[in-house]
């Protein structure tokens, strides 16, 4: 079998959905493709079939090549808790925590799974296609890194740069990874991709003319930019990036609170992809007073992102707001943070301290963690969701809302993932237009959020067959 490393210049370079479109490009046409990530540093996960744990984009890029996803795809996932402690979870499952001095050291372990789980997708696929993790030339990480030039040099993976040229400096980024590498890991580098190109190529062209003149590498192509190819991030600089819409007479406007440690962002996807919906991310207490919805998402430190709520004015803003009737909806850490009382001394490690006091129910939590996939209706809908968390609520009162309550126009709820389902979502929604007076109504035709998903996947697929020289990546794997 072969492999390809795809590798980025940067944090949201593009590479979690240039992987995707490669497996789905493939797969189309009959490769039996998969993708692979050694490690992942990312709170946005998501439940696999078989109950483990894995990075979202790692499961949109199984989807994408049409394969189901399990831990073999991302067996090592590092969730940050603090700046200087990140949770492990290792082959799906709670693998213990790595803290910041043992980032270089401490890894051989996960190393040595990483690079099982490479070989079973080896022995199964006729090609992976790997995702590396941040820049590959962050050489103070190149003692014992297993993900990028670590991972490329264990399997001989040829290694393709891509480089987001949104940013600007993308040339010298790109000279600058192959000047500054040793010579093993430059010999692996095969070519570049640049991404994200808004304008005339013929501008951009003496330039990478000249730089792969002067490095040897080979560009393969320039992705354009893709306005509606955002779904599924796993990267937190990547929040937020859907396309905004105008403002206009029925169009209820979401205001989502950012915290410091948000976790599971992607359940804002499906409420941003809803026609007619406006979603933005905020921390200003006029936009909670303002919005028609304010929704808590996820947290990694519930008790410490609360905290951080209250050093904003924002908990103040959002105790007001339930008092006039605003609706409310906490997901996950933020249903938590809407509860009376919560007692962490596993995540935060603060011990006990008060909720926003707007929802009759504590919080404990507990060392073991919680996968699943569970299942329920609302009026009628059925709702099928994830859950992933140690905080168990228990409730005191309320009307009960997927493993959550509600009192008055407050909504919590356990589960992830409940708005990717689209009777549910829609007919939700359609209750909370006529609670804040909005002549919003499901749009005939529009598509549900895993049509919009593929639809993505093949838009995506397409473009790189437009733009990408594919056969010639193709035969850098052998596969051509």
């Amino acid at each position: 079998m072969a492999g390809l490393l795809v590798a980025g210049t940067s944090s949201d370079a593009g590479k979690s959905l240039i992987v995707a479109g490669l497996c789905r490009v493939w797969a189309r046409q009959g490769i039996r493709v998969a993708p692979f990530k050694a490690q992942n540093m990312s709170n946005n996960s998501m439940v696999c079939p078989d109950g483990s744990e894995i990075g979202r984009a790692q499961y949109l890029q199984a989807i994408a090549a049409g394969v189901e996803p399990s831990a073999v795809h991302n067996p090592v996932l590092l969730k940050p808790a603090t700046d200087r402690r990140a949770f492990i979870v290792l082959r799906g499952k709670p693998g213990g925590s790595l803290e910041a001095g043992e980032y270089t050291t401490g890894r051989t372990r996960l190393a040595a799974a990483a690079f099982e789980a490479y070989r079973e997708l080896e022995s199964t696929y006729d090609l992976v296609v790997c995702e590396g993790a941040g820049s590959p030339a962050e050489i103070n990480l190149r003692r014992g890194d297993y993900v990028n030039f670590g991972l490329a040099k264990e399997f001989g993976l040829p290694t393709l740069l891509v480089g987001d040229i949104d940013r600007g400096g993308i040339l010298a980024s790109i000279f600058g990874h192959w000047a500054i590498v040793d010579d093993d890991d430059r010999a692996l580098l095969a070519g570049y991709l640049i991404n994200k190109f808004r304008g005339d190529q013929a501008v951009l062209d003496p330039g990478l003319d000249e730089l792969s003149a002067r490095t040897g590498l080979r560009c393969f192509g320039v992705m354009p930019w893709l306005t509606q190819v955002w779904l599924d991030s796993e990267d937190a600089l990547a929040f937020a990036k859907w396309p905004r819409l105008p403002g206009r007479a029925g169009t209820i406007r979401v205001a989502a609170i950012r915290f410091p440690r948000i976790s599971n962002a992607t359940d804002l996807d499906a409420l941003a992809a809803e026609p007619g919906l406006d979603v933005f991310v905020t921390a200003s207490p006029k936009d909670i007073a303002a919005a028609d919805l304010v929704v808590l998402p996820g947290s990694r430190s519930t008790l410490a992102d609360l905290a951080w709520l209250r050093e904003l004015g924002l908990a103040d803003a959002l105790v007001r707001r339930a008092g006039a009737g605003g609706p409310i909806l906490g997901i996950c850490g933020g249903y938590q943070m809407l509860t009376e009382t919560i007692d962490d001394p596993v995540e935060s490690r603060l011990g006990t301290g008060a909720g926003l006091g707007l929802l009759p129910a504590r919080v404990s939590f507990s060392h073991e963690k919680l996968l699943g996939r569970p299942n329920g209706e609302w009026r009628g809908h059925a709702v099928v969701g994830y859950e992933i968390h140690h905080g168990v609520v228990e409730a005191t009162g309320g009307e009960p809302f997927l493993d959550g309550i509600r009192v008055g126009n407050t909504w919590g709820t356990i589960w992830h993932g409940a708005f990717e389902n689209d009777d549910f979502r829609r007919a939700w929604l359609s209750d909370l237009a006529g609670t804040v007076g909005s002549s919003w109504r499901p749009a005939p035709g529009a598509p549900g959020f895993a049509e919009r998903r593929r639809l993505m996947l093949d838009s995506l697929a397409d473009a790189l067959e437009q733009n990408v020289d594919l056969p010639g990546m193709l035969a850098l794997t052998g596969q051509g």
